[in-house]
């Protein structure tokens, strides 16, 4: 059995959330909390968050072990992009793209 969590419309890159879930994926969910505690980026405490709600998914709706749980997918999409702009020399506009992201974590039972 897999428990999952979604997170939709983070206002943070998707490059630098998936530097994080690189760190989690495959491990076990106490070395995952262990791994995010001590992460110095903003995306670990959006995925932390993440982890603590995917857990309880498996724990309270599937009644799974959470001792033996771990991180079997964790990825992330673009979300939609937002286009701001900033005005810039002699009258022209320069465009900001603040880009937003869909995060999705699975954990699983080990065998």
């Amino acid at each position: 059995m897999e428990a999952k969590a979604i997170a939709k419309y983070i206002r943070m890159s998707p490059m630098k959330v998936g530097v994080v879930l690189d760190l989690i994926r495959n491990k076990n969910v106490n070395e995952a909390f262990a791994i995010l505690q001590y992460t110095p980026k903003d995306a670990a405490v959006v995925v932390n968050k993440l982890l603590k709600s995917a857990v309880a998914n498996a724990e309270n709706n599937l009644n799974l072990d959470v001792n033996r749980l771990y991180v079997s997918e964790a990825y992330v999409g673009q979300g939609p992009t937002l286009k701001r702009y900033r005005p810039h020399a002699q009258g022209r506009a320069f465009s900001i793209k603040k880009r937003t992201s869909h995060i999705t974590l699975v954990v699983k039972e080990r065998a």
